[in-house]
């Protein structure tokens, strides 16, 4: 056909047309399914644990679940083994209020609700439950962002009873997160396949490589604006090393990378870059820039004798080697106690 011919253009419209009604039909109803077989699991195992598991006898009350596993599998296929019954039983106990449920199938899969019922820590389990529904995560990154510990490190720089949720409650767009939810230590890199030992010009450049799973790593809000941001104070010129915009702070964000410990003079070098943003890129509807300096160690007492993250400069690690999840969880545990002995220590 002559891609020239006006019949060719308006079947091509046409098309277009009919293919996204048909792709919306598909999403639709994959979403109605899921949907519907996440309610299903929820009733199935409500009722299991209303009628069968609370007999006294608990070993009568398995037997009685094996046995209609098998009818069931018999008469229904697979997919209704005991194991898979007691799956059920388990997501009506972790989320026994059926109005929430509701609201949580609508945007999260049976697959999800499995990830997050491994989870045995309330706290836990219900941070990872609103932030996979409010950044819209997939299984898949649910899965990472569980294993690189995200609650825990987080929770580092909170000091409340309930510190991670008093920052990542959702929000409607007019409301402003903290700087504090912002911001989370240590970050982990491990995606980057660097070595060890590197140059900073190598982790930037990694960095970019995979702009998108570094996205994801910092949050969903996050917009990447710049590489090597060139700045000139007299005839001397400056370069940032990464600039992004986070638009729930309606802020410019200044990315400083080291390979090594945190210094004093690193200090001076961000407020150096944060006055000239402010000045020169800072739009009109938008509030003062903030710094993150990302080093692969940082002293605590250091930060506080600086006065940093108190002056819209903060300071946070990050890891480059892949480490298992429990290693992982032990470092941050580990990080996160020796900060509230410093605190408590302070207070007194």
């Amino acid at each position: 056909m002559n891609e020239h011919d006006p019949h060719s253009a308006s079947e091509d419209v046409l098309y277009s047309d009919v293919s996204r009604l048909v792709g919306g039909a598909r999403d639709s109803i994959a979403r109605t399914v899921n949907s519907t077989l996440a309610m299903l699991h929820w009733e199935i195992g409500a009722r299991i644990r209303k009628d069968v598991l609370g007999l006294e006898r608990a070993e009568y009350g398995q037997g009685i679940i094996a046995r209609i596993a098998e009818r069931l599998t018999t008469e229904y296929g697979r997919g209704w083994s005991r194991r898979n019954l007691f799956s059920m039983v388990q997501f009506a106990e972790v989320y026994p209020d059926r109005q929430i449920v509701q609201s949580l199938i609508a945007q999260l899969s049976w697959t999800h609700f499995l990830v997050l019922m491994t989870l045995e820590d309330v706290d836990e389990r219900e941070f990872y439950t609103l932030a996979a529904v409010r950044e819209g995560w997939s299984v898949r990154t649910l899965r990472e962002q569980m294993r690189t510990a995200l609650f825990r490190r987080l929770a580092l720089s909170r000091e409340s009873d309930s510190p991670v949720f008093a920052g990542n409650q959702a929000h409607d767009g007019h409301d402003i997160p903290s700087l504090e939810s912002t911001f989370k230590d240590p970050y982990v890199l491990d995606f980057l396949g660097l070595p060890y030992e590197h140059s900073e010009k190598e982790l930037e450049r990694a960095i970019l490589d995979d702009i998108e799973r570094f996205l994801l790593e910092l949050g969903s809000q996050f917009c990447f604006v710049a590489r090597q941001k060139r700045m000139r104070v007299g005839s001397t010129d400056y370069v940032l090393d990464l600039l992004f915009f986070h638009r729930g702070l309606r802020r410019l964000v200044a990315i400083e990378l080291k390979t090594g410990a945190l210094r004093p003079e690193h200090k001076g070098q961000m407020q150096l870059y944060l006055g000239w943003l402010d000045r020169f890129e800072r739009g009109s509807n938008e509030l003062s820039p903030v710094g993150l300096i990302l080093c692969t160690k940082k002293c605590p007492d250091l930060v506080e004798l600086l006065g940093m993250d108190d002056e819209d400069i903060y300071v946070s690690t990050y890891l480059t080697q892949r480490l298992p999840t429990q290693a992982l969880q032990r470092r941050v545990l580990a990080l996160l106690n020796r900060y509230a002995l410093e605190g408590s220590s302070r207070r007194s």
